[in-house]
């Protein structure tokens, strides 16, 4: 084809496509009016809620009286459990018998009652698997934080002694682990003369039988039964 004949050629008509919306903008707009339509009924409900209450002002007075009163009983009886609890970890002795009778666990659950009639309110037993000789965990008044590890033993004197390598357990984790200002042993048995003098060595506590009647069966806290407890850590009123 001559050029001539090319430049005569009227150009072609491009076809123009109206555009529509794409998917995404579509389902924007569908979900704000959904949550228009959501809103809208919500709001209505609400007033519907509203006028009905204010035509039964009675309803609202029962509702209000009874939540008062379920509320002012719940509160009785957290105050009454309270005063409960102080009075009887106040008064709270054990005598050598009871605690030999005691399951280990109870025997646990006993040393962090006394130390919680000793004044320490966050007394916990964390005894168990995975303790890391950790079976009691308690902050005194005075601020020092206690690690206990429990010696239990069921024939008393007549049980196995406690020995050096339990008091490495205890060494190994009270501090480093714990936290513990004041690392303590307690049993209801015996403890062996090299594992005192370990004890001695390490700036560990030992709780013997005899230790632990003084203390179970009278009022006096431990650290007044033990000897070269840590100076408080902060100043109270009882220091």
């Amino acid at each position: 084809m001559s050029p001539r004949a090319r430049r005569g050629r009227p150009p072609a008509r491009r076809r123009t496509r109206a555009r529509r919306p794409g998917k995404r903008r579509q389902r924007a707009e569908d979900r704000v009016i959904g949550l228009l339509v959501a809103a809208v009924v919500a709001v209505a409900l609400m007033v519907a809620v509203v006028d009905w209450l204010l035509a039964h002002r009675w309803i609202l007075i029962v509702v209000g009286t009874l939540a008062v009163l379920a509320g002012g009983v719940r509160l009785h009886q957290k105050q009454q459990r309270a005063r409960w609890e102080a009075v009887r970890t106040q008064g709270l002795r054990y005598g050598l018998n009871q605690l030999d009778a005691l399951h280990h666990s109870r025997f646990e659950d006993a040393v962090r009652d006394l130390m919680r009639r000793d004044g320490c309110r966050d007394a916990v037993r964390s005894g168990g698997g995975g303790d890391l000789g950790a079976d009691v965990k308690a902050t005194d008044p005075y601020g020092r934080r206690w690690v206990i590890q429990c010696k239990h033993r069921r024939n008393g004197l007549a049980g196995a002694a406690v020995g050096t390598p339990d008091l490495q357990v205890l060494n190994g984790t009270a501090r480093q682990v714990h936290g513990a200002d004041v690392a303590v042993i307690v049993t209801n048995g015996r403890v062996t003369a090299p594992a005192v003098a370990f004890a001695t060595q390490q700036r560990l506590h030992v709780v013997d039988r005899h230790t632990l009647a003084v203390w179970a069966s009278g009022s006096r806290p431990l650290w007044e039964l033990l000897r070269a407890v840590p100076p408080p850590r902060r100043p109270t009123e009882l220091s």
